[in-house]
C-alpha cells in the first residue's frame, strides 16, 4: 500500500505526542475571515508570535476544509485572542454546525471586511505570508497588519480537552 504525501499516518510517536500536548496548556484564539458566501471562523489553541518586525504569527489548521478551508482561502483573517467570558463561544466556534454570528454573540464587521468581536481581549487582523503542508494540517504564517484591543479579562486556555480561566494579572 502506497500512502499519498500528507496523508495522516496513526503511530505510536504520534499518540504519545497527542497524550503531551492535552496535558500542555494553550492560549485559546478564535480565527474569522469573510467569504463571499458570509463569515467563517474556527478556534484554534496553535497560535503563537513568530516576530515582532515583520510583525508575524503562525497558526495551524487540521484540515483545509470547511472553515479552516476558507480561512486558507482568504486574503486576510482576525486572530481573536479570548478570555474566559466567551469559552461557550469557543465552544461553539469548536464545533462544526454549531451557531455562530449572531447578534447576541456581539460580533461586528471591521471597515476591511473581516468579521470582528469586539469584546475579545486582543484581536489581530491579519494576512497570510505564508502557508506549509504538514500531514493532515497546514501551518499559516501571518503578518500582523494591525492590533485592536478590547477589555482584559481572565485569559482562556485548552488543557486536557477542555477550557480553563487562568487568574487576572496583577
Amino acid at each position: 500500500m502506497v500512502l499519498k504525501p500528507g496523508a495522516p499516518v496513526p503511530s505510536e510517536v504520534g499518540e504519545a505526542m497527542k497524550a503531551a500536548f492535552r496535558r500542555h496548556p494553550a492560549g485559546v484564539a478564535i480565527i474569522t475571515a469573510m467569504t463571499p458566501t458570509g463569515p467563517v471562523g474556527l478556534t484554534a489553541s496553535s497560535v503563537a508570535s513568530v516576530a515582532v518586525d515583520p510583525a508575524a504569527i503562525v497558526f495551524s489548521v487540521t484540515r483545509a476544509t470547511g472553515s479552516a478551508g476558507a480561512i486558507l482561502a482568504a486574503d486576510g483573517f482576525v486572530v481573536h485572542l479570548i478570555d474566559d467570558e466567551h469559552s461557550a463561544l469557543a465552544q461553539s466556534f469548536a464545533v462544526s454546525g454549531a451557531e455562530r454570528f449572531t447578534p447576541e454573540q456581539g460580533w461586528d464587521i471591521l471597515p476591511t471586511g473581516e468579521p470582528h468581536l469586539p469584546a475579545a481581549r486582543v484581536a489581530l487582523r491579519c494576512r497570510p505570508l505564508q502557508t506549509v503542508p504538514v500531514g493532515a494540517s497546514t501551518v499559516v504564517i501571518a503578518e500582523v497588519v494591525e492590533v485592536l484591543f478590547g477589555d482584559e479579562g481572565r485569559p482562556l486556555v485548552y488543557v486536557d480537552r477542555a477550557f480553563h480561566a487562568l487568574p487576572h494579572a496583577d
